[in-house]
């Protein structure tokens, strides 16, 4: 049995009625990310305000999941303006998070799609925790981030 852990791909892709710059500028306030999880993460940016995003960006969060609080620090790696920028989890609760953010003009807006590249800890119980929960849990957070997002940014480009 490959006791090794199983890599997952969770992909999103939303029109925003806005212009690239304004949607980059958006995203690249990491403050913005807590207008984008859901309550019951109970998330929270330890870092003073603000946050100047550039490659190499440490950020330090605080989530709670069902009932366990943890901390999660990323690094920027990769970071272009109005193009793309990239998050890789350096402590946290998967054993691997590359997170890629791109941003691509589209009609009348802006298309921004996510690809989140991930693995568990814990080898074959991760994968059973991924079928059980983790899978679900992601999904239901990334739904909430697109609904929460076209909310935000509705509007004239």
């Amino acid at each position: 049995m490959n006791w090794t852990s199983k890599t997952y791909r969770l992909e999103q892709e939303q029109h925003i009625p806005q212009a690239r710059s304004e949607v980059f500028k958006f995203f690249s306030d990491a403050f913005n990310l807590q207008k984008l999880t859901p309550s019951f993460l109970n998330f929270k940016i330890l870092l003073p305000k603000p946050i100047a995003i550039k490659e190499g960006t440490l950020i330090d969060y605080r989530i709670q999941l069902f009932g366990i609080p943890m901390k999660w620090r990323t690094r920027i790696e990769r970071f272009e303006v109005d193009q793309v920028f990239v998050d890789t989890q350096i402590r946290g609760p998967y054993r691997f998070w590359h997170h890629t953010h791109t941003f691509e003009d589209q009609g009348d807006g802006t298309i921004m799609r996510d690809v989140v590249v991930y693995r568990l800890p814990f080898g074959v119980l991760g994968t059973i925790a991924h079928a059980l929960f983790v899978r679900r849990t992601l999904e239901t957070i990334f739904r909430f981030r697109y609904n929460a997002l076209a909310q935000l940014m509705e509007g004239p480009a």
